[in-house]
């Protein structure tokens, strides 16, 4: 296999942990999103969106989006799972993936914080005000579900990591680089902390990434 990714990329981070939870080591190669690189004409060969993360299997197949990728790798390499057994579970799960992936991280990634800088011509202050609102308001209600629903354990589900803290991590680390005051959310805190003490999530932290000091 062989990943496509950036090292302060979100999606890719996501990506990154769930390949070292599955014991699986790609072949990496390096996007760097600030120098535009995913706007090569050899890149958008391989994923039109010009987004990363991008994962060339064994078999040659190209596979795009985090999400699909992280179940992609679930389904063809189960142990350990990253999806509850159960129909519920499942659901449940993956509401708290998208929750993050769909509605938290969309309205901070890179090219939307470009395009207000570049485009808009807001200033630092208002862009990083405009990162806070959102990251502060999905915060705030994941702290209130996972914080009150019995099927929280030590992570978001249970014991045992699965696709909703390969989602939580990344953003919680995006979060501290912007300086987000994260009292407020003791619970994500404490299941980042349980998440950061296994070696596949510490080891797919963006500051441990080769392409880091591009």
């Amino acid at each position: 296999m062989k990943l496509y990714g950036y090292f302060r990329s979100s999606a890719a981070y996501r990506v990154r942990i769930a390949l070292n939870l599955k014991g699986l080591t790609p072949e990496g190669s390096y996007v760097h999103l600030q120098k535009a690189q995913q706007r090569a004409d050899d890149f958008l060969a391989l994923n039109p969106q010009g987004l990363v993360p991008a994962l060339v299997t064994d078999e040659g197949d190209v596979l795009t989006q985090s999400l699909a990728i992280v179940e992609w790798l679930d389904e063809t390499h189960p142990s350990p799972p990253l999806l509850p057994a159960d129909a519920p579970g499942r659901a449940r799960v993956r509401s708290i993936a998208q929750a993050i992936a769909c509605d938290i991280h969309p309205l901070n990634n890179l090219r939307v914080l470009n395009y207000l800088t570049h485009t808009l011509g807001v200033s630092d202050e208002q862009r990083n005000g405009w990162y806070r609102y959102w990251v502060d308001l999905g915060f705030e209600a994941l702290e209130r579900r996972l914080s009150r629903e019995a099927a929280t354990g030590r992570f978001c589900h249970g014991d045992a990591p699965t696709l909703a803290d390969v989602c939580l991590v990344p953003q919680v680390a995006n979060a501290r680089r912007f300086k987000i005051d994260l009292s407020p959310y003791p619970t994500l805190v404490r299941i980042d902390a349980a998440c950061q003490a296994l070696p596949a999530f510490a080891a797919a932290a963006p500051e441990r990434q080769p392409d880091a000091a591009a």
